[in-house]
């Protein structure tokens, strides 16, 4: 059995680091939000899960676990107002990732629940593989070997950690550059709100020694299908990240400068992430 979490299902996923600001109205979801504030503030269940609805699926009427995609993210509770009308507006930040194994209905709690496995462990294992992708370790045969014998472990786990770190700051910065210039594209087309140069340049600003956020910064801003922006959040290694967003940052500024054209005005940057 996997642990057990609410659900709050979403038209389009949520990414961790990202501020997401809701207003619940529906019952259920009043309900939700009264257990979360019955926990102290110190108590590290505050949260809920965020899991994206299928294209053209309604939950309520079909199968609840096929009408929802199977990685989500959890929406940790920073703010809470109470609003006239038994509502509440409500401040969350994306947190951790996981797999949704089952949808649990039910009558107490109204609202649904998931039977979730967490996927850092499986994060960690794909970061370490994708860190060693592309790297040539001396002596293994497909390099030179210099003179035949291969340095000791630890000066061999140096270079290869260097070369890593350095080739993934590389396609951070040419994901950088491709969003730089995708942003800029859309604002031409007329379809920005603005304020948003600044807007960027501060949050990419923050974000820019750390490729993790900057992969999760791009995903949530970029104006992407559910599909790709899904696919993004399954995927668990940042390297593999940044290159499937190199390859659709390249692909959308294609179509913005063949078409002329956005499909829907450029969102705002105000508070897509946060600073840690």
């Amino acid at each position: 059995m996997g642990e057990l979490i609410p659900l709050f299902p979403l038209g389009t996923p949520l990414f961790p680091g990202v501020v997401l600001p809701l207003h619940v109205f529906e019952p259920r979801y009043r309900r939700l939000v009264h257990d979360l504030l019955a926990l102290s503030e110190e108590d590290e269940r505050r949260f809920f899960g965020v899991v994206a609805i299928r294209q053209g699926w309604e939950v309520e009427r079909v199968a609840p676990a096929e009408a929802l995609y199977d990685i989500g993210c959890t929406a940790r509770l920073q703010l809470v107002r109470p609003q006239p009308d038994g509502g509440f507006r409500v401040v969350t930040v994306g947190g951790d990732r996981f797999r949704l194994r089952d949808v649990v209905v039910g009558e107490d709690p109204p609202y649904l629940q998931g039977e979730v496995e967490w996927l850092a462990d499986e994060e960690a294992a794909e970061e370490a593989a994708g860190d060693a992708e592309g790297t040539v370790h001396p002596g293994s045969g497909h390099g030179p070997a210099g003179n035949g014998t291969p340095p000791c472990d630890e000066a061999l786990d140096e270079v290869v950690a260097s070369v890593a770190h350095d080739s993934l700051a590389l396609l951070a910065a040419g994901v950088e550059e491709l969003f730089t210039d995708y942003v800029a594209e859309v604002a031409e087309l007329g379809a920005g709100t603005g304020g948003e140069d600044a807007e960027r340049a501060a949050l990419l600003a923050a974000v820019a020694d750390d490729p993790a956020a900057l992969s999760w910064l791009v995903a949530s801003a970029a104006l992407l299908t559910t599909e790709d922006r899904q696919a993004l959040l399954a995927e668990s290694a940042t390297r593999r990240r940044l290159a499937a967003e190199t390859r659709l940052l390249r692909r959308e500024l294609a179509l913005l400068r063949e078409l002329g054209a956005v499909p829907v005005p450029l969102q705002r940057f105000a508070t897509p992430m946060t600073v840690n």
